[in-house]
């Protein structure tokens, strides 16, 4: 008996390292041709809710067949529509979609989960032919004009968790493809003050058109980063001493004129231009450390971030733990706000937000642009959502270990 459950605790061990999260981002990123579809996926949110998923197939899309989707020019709310049509809420690898019915097999999806599809659309039906070519349609498509679009490979398999498969083209519908309701206007220094980013937001308010450039910003694309009240206090003094220019340039530097996700930053470590970029100047690096993304500035400031006020595109709002200081306002290597040497008298003022048009040559582009080479951006680590059901089935075994060995001995 003893030998029996010994064995069967090896066994159990043994599969706990199958028992991982999946993180579709670095799935598609191995795989260049795909890299538009990638982006689009963090940029919609949609990818932190695949790895959140204990079944998912992903129906990708080639960039050339992404192009026809992009020249649309839809929203981002739409464009999350049009790929959460993409993501079937069951397991589909190549074998199980080869052994389907020769009738149609209506799948759901994360549109149909969503509760935006109107009554019986949001599924995908799929369909096996009898000479071996497995189609998917909407259904909400007309047969009659719409060309379904066929199986063409598996890019990765995971049975029974996750099956990442290409398809020959985007799966068009007007229920999806419909104009989205636009997310509401939004008030930043507002909501910056009521998350714990009073100061900061007090002084966008009372510093030159600080508030105006970010507020302005917002529509073409914004990440800010916000230190906390109790590190803006601390910093204050230190900010009463630079000049006009300098107060604006320094809180100009806490943003960047791209919107970036959670999981975008995660995979796109890298030296980024800021609002008060000019030519070369007032850089930042963001980089992250296992889960934690930290922003460091050449002055040796590593601030981290800490929350996430608001992350929908196009607005990104974080809150860190510490102010950054630009090396242009601040002599490097600041061992802490108290003992940091005194700022540097800033340069000529100059407008606000100028440098969003003035990128260096030098430096990498920020954005993660469609038709960037996944290849050739840094890998993140594995996404938090994605981990979370290997802990809990871990968790699971180790208590179910823990018992058998109690009981044993």
């Amino acid at each position: 008996m003893r030998l029996l459950s010994i064995t069967f605790l090896f066994l159990l061990a043994s599969c706990v390292p199958l028992c991982r999260g999946f993180n579709v981002t670095k799935i598609l990123a191995k795989h260049p041709e795909f890299s538009t579809f990638n982006h689009y996926l963090s940029v919609t949110h949609l990818a932190d809710e695949i790895n959140r998923r204990l079944t998912i197939t992903v129906l990708a899309v080639n960039n050339g067949g992404m192009a026809s989707l992009l020249s649309r020019g839809l929203s981002s709310p739409t464009m999350r529509h049009v790929l959460s049509l993409h993501c079937l809420v069951d397991y589909y690898g190549a074998r199980k979609l080869h052994q389907l019915p020769t009738e149609s097999t209506q799948a759901s999806t994360f549109f149909q989960a969503s509760g935006d599809a109107p009554g019986t659309s949001g599924f995908v039906n799929i369909s096996m032919h009898k000479a071996g070519v497995v189609t998917f349609a909407p259904s909400d498509s007309d047969p009659d004009t719409f060309t379904p679009a066929t199986f063409v490979k598996s890019i990765f398999e995971q049975p029974y968790n996750i099956s990442v498969i290409q398809i020959s083209s985007i799966l068009n519908s007007p229920v999806a493809e419909a104009p989205a309701e636009a997310p509401a206007a939004v008030n930043l220094t507002e909501l910056m003050s009521a998350k714990g980013c009073k100061t900061f937001a007090d002084l966008l308010l009372s510093t030159g058109d600080a508030a105006t450039t970010f507020q302005n910003d917002i529509e073409g694309g914004l990440t800010v980063f916000c230190p906390l009240d109790q590190a803006m206090d601390v910093f204050l003094p230190k900010f009463k001493n630079l000049t006009d220019s300098g107060k604006l340039n320094l809180l100009l530097y806490h943003a960047i004129p791209v919107y970036y996700s959670v999981q975008m930053l995660r995979s796109n470590n890298g030296v980024m231009n800021t609002l008060a970029t000019e030519k070369k100047n007032y850089n930042l690096t963001v980089q992250n450390d296992g889960e934690v993304v930290t922003i460091k500035t050449p002055a040796g400031v590593v601030a981290k971030i800490v929350g996430t006020i608001k992350d929908e595109d196009p607005l990104a709002l974080y809150t860190i733990d510490k102010v950054l200081e630009p090396r242009e306002l601040f002599k490097k290597n600041v061992s802490s706000p108290a003992s940091a040497p005194a700022p540097v008298v800033a340069e000529a003022p100059k407008k606000a937000g100028k440098g969003k048009k003035n990128v260096p040559t030098e430096a990498p582009e920020p954005a993660p642009g469609p038709d960037q080479d996944a290849a050739d951006q840094k890998a993140a680590d594995e996404n938090r959502a994605g981990l979370m059901g290997a802990g809990s089935l871990a968790g699971v075994v180790t208590a179910v270990m823990a018992i058998l060995v109690n009981f044993m001995f």
